[in-house]
């Protein structure tokens, strides 16, 4: 590699570092109605942040066990928060998750503004725009958690396994969703049975592709990062890993 390039990419990348993290100095053009540093309401004592895996995990279990008991805390929504977060932020865990209207990750783990980076698309399909979203929340913002999240239910599941079995091709773009899942299709079972074991599969097969990203690897290698399979419960709320 041209060592020309170096200096150029190292800015661009610093370029980009800033401009997503929110440290460029556009914060005051967004921050009208909020009531100035004089008059700024007493705030409680900010959060302990997980900086590992294994906090962030543990903390998006409290905060489902919250969800799920009704004893939700809306945490990290105060003006203080924020006005803190037109300046910078640090969350500390990355979802991917579905479309699916019932399946919010802030809500269903309880977390706040600057707290997840969110990704959602249906089935949690990849493509080049999804992966460099998750690359950049682990390779620039440092986030040790990527939870790949599934759910009872998929629908994009659901049209892919029926549409396998009809051979009826799906319609424009839902197609491509179709082709991505469709080597989750878990054979073994039908009907119902053969749905819901699809998304579990489906979960696991996304989950591997990314694990086997080079970059995101390295990441896992070094102990900086976990990538994990979840899945959400409609039936209950209730998140649980996956493998």
């Amino acid at each position: 590699m041209n060592s020309d390039h170096g200096p150029h990419r190292s800015a661009r990348r610093s370029l980009l570092r800033a401009a997503l993290t929110g440290t460029a100095a556009l914060g005051t053009g967004l921050v009208t109605g909020v009531p100035s540093a004089g008059a700024a309401p007493s705030a409680a004592a900010p959060r302990k942040r997980p900086t590992t895996a294994e906090e962030a995990l543990r903390e998006l279990a409290a905060g489902n066990r919250r969800w799920r008991t009704y004893r939700e805390r809306h945490p990290d929504e105060t003006p203080a928060v924020r006005q803190s977060l037109t300046a910078t932020q640090h969350p500390f865990a990355l979802v991917l998750g579905c479309i699916d209207s019932r399946v919010a990750p802030e809500l269903v783990f309880d977390q706040g503004l600057g707290d997840l980076m969110t990704v959602r698309t249906a089935g949690q399909v990849l493509d080049e725009a999804v992966l460099g979203s998750l690359a950049y929340g682990v390779l620039e913002l440092g986030i040790p958690l990527l939870m790949v999240l599934g759910h009872q239910s998929c629908g994009a599941v659901k049209a892919t396994v029926q549409a396998d079995e009809t051979g009826a091709r799906l319609p424009a773009h839902i197609q491509y969703l179709a082709d991505q899942i469709g080597p989750a299709i878990d054979r073994t079972t039908s009907g119902d049975a053969r749905i819901d074991a699809t998304v579990d599969a489906n979960i696991r097969l996304v989950r591997s592709r990314l694990a086997a990203e080079p970059e995101l690897a390295a990441k896992v290698d070094s102990g900086e990062l976990a990538v994990v399979g979840a899945r959400y419960e409609l039936t209950t709320q209730r998140v649980h890993r996956l493998g």
